[in-house]
């Protein structure tokens, strides 16, 4: 593939939408602003509610010249979907859609898989939401391990093929056994993963992501604060491709009364 050998830096954003609720209009303004001004090369999106004629991953990206791909986690009566999606400056290819397990059919949880077509090579980008309960971490073991068993037998490497980068709301804190697994620093069932977290590698702690203190949409839940959204990376490789160089919180602004969502997002450069 032209341009192979090169390095590159991707800017990567990642950021749960909350589908409709609130004041949907405005939020998606804000959204929309802060992804034009942040021009992300690839974006992963969690709560999108999709439809053929009405989807929220297009209305955020219509005109920045984006692509987008979406991939179904929880079907709606009215047509539409629920699930995740991709906004790409890139070519979309290769997308697929496979299901996580889950302790019963209340929260369906998927994880999409797109191959985004670089003029340095093919990245595989995975996007995903986990289960949200507090004391549902053993379904989120279970939705690590099977993101892991994804990565090992789905997702290519070598040749062309950049390292994968993994991103989503995994609602759980840095310090929980789903995400440490994730991270290579804790095994499960005589297995373990080596992923490189952006933000815990280069962002400035503590970078809260969900965090009711100053953002009024997750006030409601009366949890503590918590880092739960991650750019993860499979790398770095001995080149220092999948290496992250830089990562922040953002969509943390606040206009008049309102956030854009009740997660803050996060946009990391990872060097390619």
């Amino acid at each position: 593939m032209p341009g192979l050998g090169l390095v590159n830096m991707l800017k990567v954003l990642t950021i749960n939408i909350w589908n409709r609720q609130g004041p949907w209009p405005q939020r998606r303004l804000l959204l929309r602003s802060g992804i034009e001004r942040l021009a992300p090369d690839v974006v992963g999106l969690q709560e999108v509610i999709h439809a053929d004629v009405d989807s929220q991953a297009q209305l955020l990206s219509a005109g920045l010249g984006y692509r987008f791909a979406f991939g179904e986690a929880i079907p709606r009566g009215d047509g539409s979907a629920y699930g995740n999606a991709v906004l790409s400056k890139f070519p979309i290819e290769r997308e697929r859609v496979f299901p996580l397990p889950g302790a019963d059919q209340d929260e369906p949880r998927s994880v999409l898989s797109v191959e985004v077509i670089t003029p340095d090579g093919r990245v595989p980008v995975l996007v995903t939401h986990l289960a949200y309960r507090l004391e549902h971490g053993f379904v989120r073991e279970r939705q690590a391990q099977a993101l892991a068993d994804i990565l090992d037998k789905e997702v290519p490497r070598g040749g062309d093929y950049l390292p994968a980068i993994l991103m989503g709301d995994f609602n759980a804190s840095p310090d929980t056994t789903e995400i440490r697994f994730l991270l290579g620093l804790h095994a499960l069932e005589g297995r373990s993963c080596c992923l490189a977290d952006c933000y815990g590698e280069t962002g400035e702690p503590p970078g809260y992501t969900f965090d009711g203190r100053h953002n009024a949409f997750a006030a409601p839940w009366h949890e503590r604060p918590r880092r739960i959204d991650y750019i993860l990376v499979r790398g770095p490789e001995l080149n220092g491709r999948g290496k992250p160089m830089a990562s922040q919180v953002v969509f943390t602004e606040v206009v008049d009364g309102i956030t854009a969502s009740d997660h803050y997002g996060v946009f990391a450069t990872i060097h390619m």
